[in-house]
């Protein structure tokens, strides 16, 4: 792994995460799912990317994060994480367990969990629950495989939920998120999401826990912040939550390049007399 000492940061791991709570320093984290972005993403000097399962929406043009298997994830993550070896090497890169990878038992997660980090050098997995999914979460973590955790809004449950709104507004589900929470952290997890759920809730998780949250749709007082790279980049034009910073508008300036680009072969312009052999 990179050091300091070669002019480099050093890779960001699970202790690096706990030491970034501890300091006071926020987390910066984005999804990629492919080696182009992945560059792009770590010499920009991301904390962290997670290869979502959200590749099942943005990627696949499936409406839910269901669909995606085990080995198209693996396929995402091999992606990313070489492109991360070919640039700075600091990102922590964690990989989405998609649905039906951990949910039957807590032997599959284990298979999947190692399966996924077998074939590939990512950091990290992540599992979407609580208490259900705790036996699963120690068991994974007892054999050396460092697993983030998911609260609130969680989408491989959307079909439960019958919709995307805030979840854990009212007493009783606000009260399992927290007793959840403590129960993933003693599990072995070694972050855990919040996604979607009141700002003053997300603060009083991330107090109350040792290890680090990571905020989308959380407000303010999580320890870090995730969004979907397509989301704040303005290339998913269709999705509009009040969660989202746009921090560009790159649908407009594809498709821009591209009409020049129809434009300049119509008329002949492309290639030039420089632009060619």
């Amino acid at each position: 792994m990179p050091n300091s000492s070669s002019g480099k940061l050093p890779h960001v791991t699970t202790r690096g995460m706990l030491d970034m709570k501890q300091r006071g320093e926020k987390i910066a984290m984005l999804t990629a799912y492919d080696y182009t972005m992945a560059r792009i993403l770590d010499r920009s000097g991301v904390d962290a990317i997670l290869v979502g399962d959200s590749a099942s929406n943005v990627f696949s043009g499936h409406n839910t994060t269901l669909p995606i298997t085990v080995d198209e994830m693996i396929y995402h993550a091999k992606a990313v994480v070489k492109g991360v070896q070919a640039e700075t090497s600091r990102a922590m890169v964690i990989v989405d367990m998609p649905f039906m990878s951990y949910q039957l038992s807590a032997e599959d997660a284990v298979r999947n969990a190692g399966k996924i980090m077998k074939e590939h050098e990512c950091d990290a997995v992540k599992m979407e629950g609580g208490k259900v999914i705790a036996e699963a979460v120690k068991r994974i973590t007892d054999i050396g495989i460092p697993v983030m955790g998911h609260l609130g809004l969680m989408p491989q449950s959307i079909y439960k939920y019958g919709s995307y709104k805030v979840r854990a507004k009212e007493g009783d589900e606000a009260k399992q998120l927290m007793e959840d929470a403590q129960i993933l952290e003693e599990s072995g997890a070694f972050a855990i999401v919040l996604e979607k759920i009141p700002s003053k809730l997300a603060g009083e998780v991330s107090r109350s826990l040792t290890i680090p949250t990571i905020g989308i749709g959380a407000g303010p007082e999580c320890d870090g912040q995730v969004l979907v790279i397509n989301d704040m980049l303005g290339l998913n034009t269709e999705f509009h939550p009040r969660f989202v910073r746009r921090y560009a508008d790159l649908a407009s300036v594809i498709e821009n390049a591209v009409q020049s680009y129809v434009a300049d072969v119509r008329v002949n312009s492309f290639p030039s007399e420089d632009e060619s052999y």
